[in-house]
């Protein structure tokens, strides 16, 4: 029985009940618990049946049972009341028919009816086994249903109860629900439900709530931080207010203190009637020993004046003079910036004069013609007689005409008619009337030529001697031939050729080129001297070819100058062939300003024996250096009558201590009318570039100006013509003004100078708050280039509040279309001058703006963004190199290999020959010289690439100065990502950046690019400092 009621309790599990059953004795174990079957008292026997509904969440520990389904206890119920029924009828064999005595409910002698006594039921009534087990069957079906029903929901809600408890703690006391009935377990998960909802609600509160401290906090820190920024901000706004305020009160002492007058252009003073005193005629003898201090009235020409010179119509007293030389020189004169047309202002009077047409002069028609003019006065004194020829037979016409007082201008001179001092020599109009005269010159390099020299001339009166080939007859020639006349000075000229041509059967490598007898049988000029053979086609070709040219002075030593020896020299000057003269006793051309020792070899005939030797030891770098400065001086003051007579006007002035006229400004319109005023807002500063104190807060000044209106000419007199080819204006200043000493700025011309910690020195802190240096303190303008980029200007000024040393800011407006009236322009606390442009070209960027007040520019693109860190050290940099572009984007010119030219290259590179001036500074004067002395072929160039304007100011600057642009900072190129597409993204911007360098090459005969290997960075970048101690710059 035990193995059935086993195997029954593996049936179906669904509705589970607790069974406890007690049986004649005997234990009846199950698999999941145990059921206690106590034996019966005495010889009776009990069943006992008790059933009891639980929820299945907890089983205590205490309870004794068997574990079955509702089938199981009705099978076993039937097979107990078997066994039962069995029991009776062995008890009891003499019942019949399975009659029972009534039952007794009472429990007596153990048995259900008492110890002995029948079975009995409800008051004793008999009842038979077989009709109450279907009864009872019955009720435990309907009873079974019924739990199943009550059951199967119990344990649903108890599943989702577990469920749900699982999101809580084990170790909880609400989740041990043992013992619970159904409905108090649903009201209290209902209740737990409830308390979960709510506590829901409270987290999510709780959630947002710390979200809200979080976003708090984090706002907290963030205006912390910025509290910290302001603070250190303000703290370098204190800084720099106080050093204002320092240099403020400096300024304003050394106005006090101040002894010197305001230094400005000169004013002019110029002479009036009143000088118009006529005067007698000096004698003869004194004429011929005018000097300057003798012969010259002084008073007309004050240092105020502005030498104003008053010139003669040639068309009134030049009579038949060739035209040429008469319509280019009235040209050149009317060009002049001195000429005047008031005679009684007049410092000086130029009269034209020169051979007729017909070759021939009458000295007594000359005289006549100079006591004619109206303003000779008697004596003639302040008057410049121009004779300028324009062939190879010109003459000296003034040869024994009495010329009073006046000056004479002219080719040909005997060295006793010659006033060194007083008359002046220039060499014929051999030249073009005006313009570039670039076009026809050769390249000054290679250095060697084809002939190491060259000569082509002739003296008629040793033509028929020279023309003797046998050595023999040569030297015949040289120890004396009598057929020659007796002349001791063409004795010397033979000598001088046998000597000149050994040179051609020298044992070198050298070549020579030397022809003493023109081809045809005649050449040009005086029979006197060496005369110029073959045409000019002949001649050119030769002298490109030659290295070194020989000129001949004349034989006779009394012949300081003529025609066609300065023809010679012009020629060779112009087509690059080094002149080596052999005659030290003549004149050269405007050689009172003109060095040529610089470009030319000027050699006693003596010194022919030793001339191979001294030619083979120049050095290729001198020769180029020679061939460059011929080149400069025939461009400049040489090569044309507009250039030739400004320099003679200009030696004249030179002579008198007259400073030239202030270089002409650039006006300066602005491209709103007078009456508009422009929109401003304040400058939106997102993020500060750096929080350093780069300098004082200090209002615009101007740099000084003219302040070596007198000094400057007179002391640099040579340079101005030798150097700086630029004799002929006036500047505020120039690059190369000499620095003080530096003990002068402590004693007694500290006027300006802002010395580091009063002369002491420092690091960082001390260097922002003053410029120190070698010169005194400035500022810097800053010139910006833009054309219908609105936006892009805005920002880019705006980036520009509070830069230190900033005086103004130019906008170069080079659009038609004026600026909109509603737009708003950023308030950076210094001027902003919008400058409307007459036309749009790149070349505008280098105009020298009459509002332009300051020595140092930047020139600026509109869309580049530099640090103001990088700008005040860019800045600082170039008041130490102020001859020299100092800025940041760095290129270089590279040798084409395969078509042996020169290449523009952006790459980067370890060398560099050129600095972009879309971010540059340089001196104001490189604008003027720009604009008005620069070949105007390259700006032309300009124009019409619209491109190479950055190229072109290098080319000036490395050909004046022969230095290298300096490149600051570690930039090399800018980024504007919100920008419009700009010119240099064009894909023929490289190929055009290439033909400007050679074209500009061209035109200057060289290129005078020159590469440097280093770029500047601040004293202690990259120093380790004791934590005292600042850096000049904190990332530079």
């Amino acid at each position: 029985m035990i193995l059935v009621i086993k195997q029954l309790g593996m049936l179906a599990k669904s509705t589970r009940v607790f069974v406890v059953v007690q049986v004649a004795g005997v234990t009846l174990r199950c698999p999941y618990t145990h059921c206690g079957l106590a034996a019966p008292t005495s010889n009776g026997t009990f069943i006992k049946i008790l059933f009891e509904n639980v929820i299945l969440l907890h089983i205590k520990a205490n309870v004794s049972c068997l574990e079955m389904s509702c089938l199981e206890v009705a099978i076993w119920l039937w097979v107990m009341t078997e066994v039962w029924v069995w029991q009776q009828e062995t008890l009891h064999p003499a019942m019949p028919n399975r009659q029972y005595g009534p039952l007794n409910p009472g429990l007596g002698n153990g048995g259900v009816g008492g110890a002995n006594g029948p079975l009995g039921l409800f008051g004793g009534w008999p009842v038979r086994a077989s009709r109450v087990i279907p009864i009872i069957l019955f009720c435990l079906v309907i009873a079974s249903l019924c739990a199943h029903y009550y059951l199967t929901r119990a344990v649903g809600e108890s599943s989702l109860l577990q469920e749900r408890h699982l999101l809580l703690d084990p170790s909880d006391p609400m989740v041990d629900l043992a013992g619970l009935k159904c409905d108090s377990a649903r009201s209290r998960v209902q209740e737990l439900l409830t308390i979960k909802a709510s506590v829901l609600n409270e987290l999510r509160d709780l959630e947002q709530h710390r979200q809200q401290l979080q976003e708090s906090i984090a706002a907290a820190t963030s205006k912390v931080e910025s509290l910290r920024q302001e603070e250190a901000r303000v703290r370098t706004e204190l800084d720099r207010l106080k050093t204002s305020v320092e240099q403020a009160l400096l300024t304003q002492r050394e106005v006090f203190e101040k002894n010197m007058p305001q230094i400005v252009a000169p004013r002019r003073i110029t002479a009036t009637d009143l000088d118009d005193i006529p005067l007698p005629p000096p004698s003869s003898h004194a004429s011929a020993r005018c000097q300057m201090h003798s012969c010259f009235d002084y008073s007309r020409c004050s240092l105020l004046s502005g030498f104003p010179v008053y010139t003669y119509d040639p068309r009134q007293h030049s009579g038949d003079l060739e035209a040429f030389v008469k319509i280019t020189v009235r040209q050149a004169l009317g060009y002049n910036a001195h000429i005047t047309p008031d005679p009684t202002q007049a410092c000086i009077f130029v009269a034209l004069l020169g051979e007729k047409v017909s070759g021939t002069s009458d000295r007594a028609v000359i005289e006549e013609t100079l006591h004619s003019l109206s303003h000779w006065n008697g004596d003639g004194r302040n008057h410049v007689l121009l004779n300028l020829g324009r062939t190879f037979y010109s003459r000296n016409i003034f040869e024994g005409v009495d010329t009073g007082r006046a000056m004479i201008v002219q080719s040909h001179f005997r060295s006793y008619s010659f006033r060194s001092g007083f008359d002046l020599v220039a060499p014929p109009l051999l030249g073009l009337p005006g313009g570039d005269l670039w076009k026809d010159l050769p390249p000054i390099v290679p250095a060697k030529r084809k002939y190491l020299m060259s000569f082509q001339g002739e003296l008629p009166r040793l033509r028929n001697h020279l023309e003797k080939k046998d050595d023999d007859e040569m030297g015949d020639i040289e120890n004396g031939d009598r057929s020659l006349p007796n002349n001791p000075y063409l004795k010397d000229e033979i000598s001088l050729v046998a000597e000149l041509m050994n040179l051609e059967r020298t044992q070198t490598d050298d070549r020579f080129f030397l022809h003493f007898t023109c081809q045809g049988g005649g050449g040009y000029g005086d029979l006197e001297e060496w005369r110029i053979c073959e045409t000019e086609a002949d001649r050119t070709q030769i002298l490109r070819d030659s290295t070194f040219v020989l000129v001949l002075a004349p034989p006779s030593p009394f012949q300081a100058s003529t025609v066609t020896l300065q023809a010679r020299i012009f020629e060779a000057i112009k087509y690059g062939a080094i002149p080596v003269i052999l005659g030290n006793h003549i004149e050269l051309p405007l050689s009172e300003a003109i060095d040529w020792r610089k470009l030319a070899i000027v050699l006693p005939k003596a010194r022919v024996t030793e001339l191979h030797f001294l030619l083979r030891t120049v050095s290729d770098g001198d020769i180029l250096l020679m061939r460059r400065q011929a080149r400069l001086v025939w461009e400049k003051f040489l090569g044309s009558t507009q250039v030739m007579v400004d320099s003679i006007l200009a030696v004249l002035r030179q002579r008198l201590n007259i400073p030239p006229l202030p270089a002409p400004n650039e006006p300066s319109p602005s491209v709103f009318n007078s009456s508009f005023i422009p929109l401003k807002t304040d400058a939106n500063i997102l993020d500060p570039d750096t929080d350093e104190n780069l300098g004082p807060i200090e209002p615009p000044f101007p740099s000084p100006s003219f302040t070596r209106n007198y000094t400057g000419p007179l002391f640099h007199a040579y340079e101005l013509w030798n150097t700086w080819p630029d004799p002929f204006n006036l500047h505020t200043a120039r690059p190369t003004d000499p620095p003080l000493p530096t003990e002068a700025k402590f004693s007694g011309s500290a006027l300006g100078f802002r010395p580091i910690a009063a002369g002491s020195g420092g690091s960082g802190k001390e260097f922002s708050e003053s410029l120190g240096g070698n010169w005194p303190r400035e500022q810097f303008t800053i010139v910006m280039l833009t054309y219908e980029r609105e936006q892009v200007l805005l920002n880019s000024l705006a980036r520009l509040y509070g830069l230190p040393y900033l005086n103004k800011v130019i906008v170069v407006w080079n659009s038609p279309r004026p600026p909109a009236e509603d737009l708003r322009w950023p308030d950076i606390k210094v001027p902003i001058h919008v400058v409307r442009a007459e036309r749009n070209s790149l070349n505008n960027r280098f105009l020298p703006y009459s509002e332009i007040e300051t020595d140092a520019v930047l020139s600026v693109d509109d869309d580049a963004h530099l640090r103001h860190d990088e700008i005040v050290f860019g800045f600082r940099v170039w008041r130490e190199e102020r001859d020299r572009i100092v800025g940041f984007p760095g290129r270089y010119h590279a040798w084409d290999l395969n078509y042996n030219g020169w290449l523009y290259n952006s790459n980067y590179s370890c060398e560099l020959s050129m600095v972009l001036t879309g971010a540059a500074f340089f001196h104001k004067y490189y604008s003027n010289i720009y604009s008005h002395a620069m070949p105007q072929a390259i700006r032309d160039k300009v124009d019409e690439y619209v491109n190479c304007e950055d190229i072109a100011m290098n080319f000036l600057v490395s050909h004046i100065t022969r230095k290298p642009p300096v490149k600051v900072t570690s930039r090399w190129t800018f980024r504007c990502p919100g920008c419009p597409v700009s010119l240099s993204e064009d894909d023929s911007h490289f190929t055009e950046r290439h033909a400007c360098i050679n074209y500009f090459t061209q035109v200057y005969g060289y290129n005078p690019l020159l590469n440097t290997q280093y770029r500047v960075d601040s004293v202690l970048f990259k120093t380790r400092l004791p934590h005292d101690k600042q850096k000049c710059f904190k990332f530079i």
